[in-house]
């Protein structure tokens, strides 16, 4: 794709490009998006920014691996993720991958939340 095509489909031509500070949505660290990085996304035709750091991108192909072959051998992977419960600040572990953006409770205060919903 010439510089030309790329101004047409608003990515910026690749003499534009410059290292960019980008936080990761895992883990909340600052991670550097290059240069180089950067052409290979143009040249790729990718349109989306990366939103994972090198080694939360691993962990998550590292995690849809195993689930994958855990399903093409027919085995149920039992999951455990540790993680902050949003509202008392304690670590904690859930059986489930959290969805980015979206608080994750520990037990008591899921419960907590959960009985009060009822009795509203």
């Amino acid at each position: 794709m010439s510089d030309d095509q790329a101004d047409q489909v608003g990515i910026a031509p690749a003499s534009d490009y410059q290292d960019r500070s980008i936080t990761c949505v895992d883990c909340g660290e600052e991670f550097t998006w290059t240069v180089g990085e950067q052409v290979f996304f143009h040249d790729k035709g990718l349109k989306n920014e990366p939103k994972r750091c090198k080694p939360c991108k691993q962990a998550k192909n590292d995690r849809l691996a195993a689930i994958s072959l855990a399903q093409s051998a027919g085995v149920r992977q039992r999951i455990e993720v540790t993680v902050m419960c949003a509202q008392c600040h304690e670590q904690t572990t859930v059986p489930f991958y959290p969805s980015q953006g979206r608080p994750v409770y520990c037990r008591a205060c899921f419960l907590a939340s959960r009985s009060m919903t009822a009795s509203a």
